[in-house]
């Protein structure tokens, strides 16, 4: 079993949700073509995406989602890319202080265009979800549903059909796929554990316990999956070979989400309540 070493923490936020503007951008309402390559930033409390121009790092355009009366988006969330398309979930609340939830809610499936801003589909959800996210093939959309009967809901990503209904944990928050695709792992926050699905056969595989309230499993290159027990405040590590837990990091600060750096074996983690973003490297000399 491999371990962390705590090297550095760096200054400034990660914000997977912003409230601010550039007022030198272009909108939806202009002739909107994105055809260079970008990122995409969700603004939740605004209720729009900023384009990023990759070769500049500069803000391009901003696209309005608000919309009005039924088809109103308030508080997007997480995005997903599948070639000219971003599948984005739409939970109608902001998680910035935590992930308590009133299980009375209902979410959106939006679809957007990447090129144009254009809202391809807006798909209404019986129950908020923390995110959506395309299949490692691009042929469905998976959507958990935040509810202590947790469930998870996949969709046919051409035709928005409901293909089939999952049950997981209870309360499941983010929906994850392994890096080789064949595993979609569902934090489920209110039982403690890691609901892990077949893609293939949409059966349920596995259910892992990890640490107090975890939010998502996110994706490593190295074989395994990073879950943040919010308040744990820990990460579970699990390999995706055999879905055990391989090794649980105390962190002493509430995480937000956990990322892995292959290249360098580092995993970078956020702490949005002290804005700031700790790193670890592992050492291989320890084993």
């Amino acid at each position: 079993m491999k371990n962390v070493i705590f090297t550095a923490s760096l200054l400034g936020a990660i914000l997977l949700t912003s409230c601010s503007k550039n007022d030198n951008t272009t909108n939806m309402n202009s002739a909107l073509n994105v055809n260079y390559p970008a990122a995409y930033v969700v603004n939740g409390e605004d209720a729009t995406l900023s384009v990023i121009k990759l070769s500049t790092n500069e803000v391009t355009a901003t696209i309005p989602l608000m919309g009005t009366g039924t088809d109103m988006i308030m508080w997007p969330h997480h995005i997903s890319l599948h070639e000219n398309h971003l599948a984005i979930g739409v939970p109608g609340m902001d998680f910035s202080a935590g992930h308590i939830v009133a299980g009375t809610m209902t979410g959106k499936l939006l679809i957007v265009d990447a090129m144009s801003g254009t809202i391809v589909k807006n798909l209404s959800l019986p129950v908020m979800n923390h995110n959506t996210i395309y299949s490692p093939n691009g042929t469905e959309i998976w959507v958990p549903q935040m509810d202590m009967n947790g469930k998870v809901l996949v969709y046919d990503a051409t035709t928005y059909a409901l293909k089939n209904t999952i049950t997981v944990g209870m309360m499941p928050a983010e929906l994850t796929f392994s890096s080789d695709g064949t595993k979609a792992y569902v934090a489920n926050g209110d039982d403690d554990s890691v609901s892990v699905i077949n893609v293939d056969t949409k059966a349920v595989v596995a259910t892992i316990i990890v640490g107090n309230n975890p939010v998502g499993a996110w994706t490593g290159t190295n074989g395994q999956m990073f879950v943040d027990n919010e308040d744990g405040k820990s990460i579970s590590v699990i390999n995706v070979a055999d879905n055990t837990i391989a090794q649980t990091i105390d962190l002493g600060f509430m995480p937000g989400i956990a990322s892995h750096n292959g290249t360098k074996s580092e995993l970078w983690v956020s702490d949005s309540m002290a804005a700031k973003v700790h790193y670890w490297t592992w050492d291989t000399a320890m084993g």
